[in-house]
């Protein structure tokens, strides 16, 4: 008989995103310029403001030129870009003072599709990141900007092969993985533990006699709905990140009767179709019901064939506001959101759904009940 092997249990151990280690990389290779030589560790400043400090590889620096790279670690979740070598290569530019021009070398994805709100032909370095790289350039360069510009290209050898892993290609970014990160913080979303974290947040507030539940998919809705709705006890917050089956099957066992959701267009549009994980690498965004929800509201044809061939559920927002029926979009949406889940959990609970842009900014509001009881 073959042994039994237990299976290893996974942590909660927080890493750090492609986006927080290419700031790291370009602030060590910036104070190399200023100093003359790239540091061996570096601190650097996260989006969400956490001062954290990172491991410097392949210090260089000659001829005003620096280099520098941060090896990546995802913590307890993880994923294909888990040890990348983000690479920062500072150059100074001495005829534009002040200037940071931030550039994607090798293995970072290059837009091709509109949609994900960056430029078409450029680098995929969301925004988030690009101002958390400027931010910590600006601070290491100093006086330095005085005299002279700054070009940081960031780059990730072996990032093409990391990118087949990903829906980049169905995203329209060829040739390299995304720089992401909104905190810069890697929480492990899809380990057995945060799914536990988020069952017991149901049961907590269940326990406190708590009747309502707001679900959101991450630290920026959750700011969101708590802005919202600053009435609901704390208790009520729970971000359930991808788990949404576990989080739903959780409040109906625990009889909690109204379910707010807070989320953004695409993370809505994969509980529309029917996920119950709502994970960007599980499956594709699909396109055919987004084509059908705007046609519903009076799109023209070609536009409605324009966001069925497109790969996000944010290119058809864009389009739609671009039409004035940006409004009418998200009230169809949330109307499926609730339709969906009304029949797998039939009388369960009603739904409010609260949308925000990608900025955090309150967008539409959609009510619809469910419980027939």
């Amino acid at each position: 008989m073959k042994p039994v092997r237990k299976k290893k249990k996974k942590g909660t151990r927080k890493g750090f995103t492609t986006g927080a280690c290419s700031a790291a990389a370009a602030r060590a290779a910036t104070l190399g310029l200023v100093h003359g030589v790239v540091p061996e560790e570096v601190e650097c400043i996260l989006p969400n403001e956490q001062q954290v400090r990172f491991t410097v590889s392949e210090p260089f620096c000659e001829n005003g030129h620096a280099h520098a790279v941060v090896i990546k670690d995802a913590g307890d979740d993880p994923d294909c870009t888990d040890r990348a070598r983000l690479t920062a290569d500072v150059r100074a530019l001495p005829e534009h003072p002040d200037e940071i021009r931030i550039l994607g070398g090798q293995g970072v994805g290059r837009v091709t599709m509109q949609g994900l709100g960056l430029e078409v032909g450029g680098p995929a370095i969301n925004k988030s990141p690009r101002k958390n790289i400027e931010k910590n350039v600006r601070q290491a360069a100093g006086g330095l900007l005085k005299t002279s510009g700054l070009e940081v290209t960031i780059s990730v050898p072996g990032g093409e092969k990391m990118a087949k892993k990903t829906l980049n290609p169905r995203l329209g970014i060829l040739d390299g993985i995304s720089i992401l990160g909104t905190t810069g913080i890697v929480h492990p979303y899809s380990t057995a533990a945060f799914r536990d974290s988020v069952i017991q947040g149901i049961q907590i507030a269940a326990a406190q006699g708590q009747d309502t539940v707001v679900l959101t998919t991450g630290g920026r809705t959750e700011k969101f709905v708590m802005r919202e709705l600053p009435n609901l006890a704390p208790a009520c917050f729970v971000q359930m990140g991808d788990f949404l089956k576990y989080a739903i099957d959780t409040v109906v066992n625990e009889g909690i009767q109204h379910i707010i959701f807070g989320g953004m267009v695409g993370k809505l549009t994969k509980i529309a179709q029917g996920e119950t994980i709502t994970h960007a690498n599980r499956n594709a965004v699909n396109t055919d019901l987004l084509a059908e929800l705007v046609a519903g509201i009076g799109a023209p044809e070609e536009v409605c064939e324009e966001i069925r061939a497109g790969q996000t559920a944010r290119y058809a927002s864009e389009r739609m506001q671009e039409l004035g029926l940006l409004q009418e979009f998200y009230q169809a949406l949330g109307e499926r959101v609730i339709e969906t889940l009304g029949r797998r959990y039939p009388g369960k609970f009603d739904i409010r759904i609260l949308i925000c842009d990608f900025e955090g900014n309150w967008q539409a509001e959609i009510n619809g009940r469910q419980r027939h009881d």
